[in-house]
This record gives structure tokens, sequence and C-alpha cells, in this order.
């Protein structure tokens, strides 16, 4: 594993991105490191670059590295870290996806089940770079996954483009129909065909929805649902 690897240090809104080389981090104990091979570009990133960051009450501080919608392979395991969330080994070198935030467990709002008000959040944008680990974002070369992340091994046949976001805005989709509870030949309205539109028509037709109606005032974006399964 080389000594160094790159960010792209985010400094202050509306500005270029700045690469540095920085110290790759060691894992320590139940912790991981990932050699990133993509990271997407979320509606949150673009909301950091704008300005729109270090006043969400998060925490966030500056330098930091942006992207949180990543994939990649496991370049170093840290001591007991041996299986992913499903119970399969993991080794260095495998293909994997993973939680971008990880709640302390510990704090008023983890022990009442608010593990995403936890007052000791880490999460993936959040961290100052020019500390260790320095790998604190998509954006980078590496990302360093703190104990208790969830980890998942990706199956060979899913390309790195379709599992990037599973992180995220699939997830919060995923989330939202279990929420709302999405029962096979039912019809569903989607108001908006942004990112997390067109992967909730998508989920929606795969779960079975009879009817998929998606709203937009963009004809491109509704040319795209229903390259999505819109109806």
């Amino acid at each position: 594993m080389p000594a160094t690897g790159r960010i792209a240090e985010f400094t202050a809104p509306h500005q270029p991105f700045v690469l540095r080389e920085m110290p790759v981090p060691d894992p320590g104990p139940g912790a991981a490191l990932v050699r990133v091979t993509m990271s997407n570009i979320c509606g949150s990133d673009l909301h950091a670059w704008h300005g729109k960051f270090v006043t969400t009450g998060l925490g966030g501080e500056l330098p930091t590295v942006l992207g949180h919608e990543m994939i990649g392979r496991i370049a170093k395991l840290g001591a007991g870290v041996t299986m992913d969330a499903n119970g399969s080994p993991l080794k260095e070198g495998d293909r994997v996806t993973f939680s971008y935030f990880v709640p302390c467990g510990a704090c008023r709002n983890c022990v009442r089940g608010h593990r995403v008000a936890c007052l000791q959040l880490k999460m993936a944008m959040l961290g100052n770079c020019s500390r260790w680990p320095h790998f604190v974002g998509g954006y980078a070369d590496y990302f360093y996954l703190h104990p208790n992340t969830v980890i998942y091994k990706v199956p060979a046949g899913l390309p790195d483009e379709v599992v990037a976001g599973a992180n995220c805005a699939l997830s919060q989709v995923v989330y939202g129909l279990d929420r709302a509870r999405l029962t096979f030949d039912e019809s569903i309205v989607i108001q908006g065909a942004g990112g997390l539109g067109l992967y909730c028509a998508a989920v929606a037709k795969a779960r079975g929805a009879r009817m998929v109606v998606v709203i937009d005032r963009v004809p491109e974006r509704l040319a795209m649902a229903k390259a999505f399964g819109a109806d």
C-alpha cells in the first residue's frame, strides 16, 4: 500500500478543490481502509460546495473532503474486522459498499433510537482533512471506515456505477417505501424526478407497483423517469 494518497481538499464555498498528498492511515482495531473506485456527486455535495455546509448544525469543519456516495475495495482491515454485515468473510481486495455515517450508540439520542441525531456522529464530509485520518470523504484515493461502520460485500455482477449510490440515495428510497408500506399492485405518485425520484420510480416498479406516476416540470427529467420505470 502506498505511503501517501490524494485528497481533493475543499477549503471554501465556490472555490476549486485542491489536490493534496496525505499520509495513508493505518486502520485501528475495528476500522478499515477502502481504496475508492467511484464516488458520485450527490445533491448534498453541491449544497456543501455552495456554502450550505457548516451551517447545517452537523458540526462540519473546513478544510474537508466532499463525497459520500461511493464504492471501493478493501485496502486494509483493522484488527477484529473479519466479516461484513451479512456474515460473509472480508479480505483485502474485496469490493464493498458501506454506510458513510457512524453513530456512537451511547449518547442520549442514540439510546432513544434516534441514531441519525447522534451527538457524536462520524460522517463523510464532516471531518477536518488536515487531521488524521485525512481521508474523510469520497473525493480521494481512500476512505477511512471507523469502527462500527456497516460494510457489505458487493456481488460480482453489479457494476460500480450501479452500486455507488446504494449507501445514500438508494437506501433513502428503500427506507421511505418501507415507511410508506408500499405493497404489490399499489399505485404511487412521486413528486420530483431528481436523483431520489428516479431511484424511487425504479425501486417502486421492482417492488411490484401497478402504476408509478412521476411529477416534474422539466421534460428531460420526465423522459428519464420513464426510462427508470415510470408509467
